[in-house]
């Protein structure tokens, strides 16, 4: 009970407390070195913990060290374009996301939310599986696009602006997709026993946690 606890109270802090301090700094001219700080810790975070978990862990960590030495010369740079490293990380993501869908829709691979629908409906009906390719595709499209906004805001806009976007709007976008393809999901297959919102994270883990 007290690791459930303790596991939700993360979740929370770094869902809601680091898009309020990303853009604290990224709203304030004078916090360039915080600005830094928070814009490269999630980096060295989970490289620290790729490293940590590798065979080659030794020589992944050295390089990492490397990696810390670099920034450290270059940290000046970094404080005055700490947003730049904002912007990667955000678009990065949209784009890890796009691949991994968009690449389960090559001719004979099983697309993505099939496999997701397999995990929750299964056996599948010819309309579902059609209707499952379809949401892929829009899933897809929809990282696409963010990505695609996310880079015209950071070139064209304050970065104030593109901040609004990257920590309060993306959740909030992806949230909407989901209820949005949920309820075309009943009118275009009411016969459909739906499934409760955990049935459907569980195979959201599961599908990447078992890729094919």
């Amino acid at each position: 009970m007290v690791r459930r606890v303790v596991r939700w109270a993360g979740i929370a802090v770094l869902v809601i407390g680091y898009p309020l301090l990303a853009h604290f700094v990224n709203a304030s001219a004078d916090n360039s070195r915080l600005g830094a700080v928070v814009a490269i810790a999630p980096l060295i975070i989970i490289a620290a913990m790729l490293a940590w978990r590798s065979p080659r862990r030794v020589a992944m960590l050295g390089l990492l060290a490397m990696l810390c030495v670099v920034l450290l010369v270059g940290w000046s740079a970094l404080e005055h374009h700490f947003g730049l490293v904002f912007w990667i990380q955000h678009v990065g993501l949209q784009l890890i996301l796009f691949v991994t869908f968009g690449r389960t829709l090559l001719a004979g691979r099983q697309s993505l939310c099939t496999r997701f629908a397999n995990a929750v409906h299964a056996p599948l009906t010819p309309q579902h599986e059609i209707y499952s390719r379809q949401v892929t595709v829009a899933w897809t499209l929809f990282f696409a696009v963010m990505a695609l906004v996310s880079t015209l805001l950071f070139v064209l806009t304050p970065l104030t602006t593109w901040s609004v976007f990257a920590n309060f709007l993306t959740l909030p976008l992806v949230v909407l997709m989901f209820i949005a393809e949920y309820w075309v999901r009943r009118w275009l297959l009411p016969d459909l026993k739906q499934k409760n919102i955990l049935d459907a994270v569980r195979a959201f883990r599961n599908g990447f946690g078992n890729p094919r």
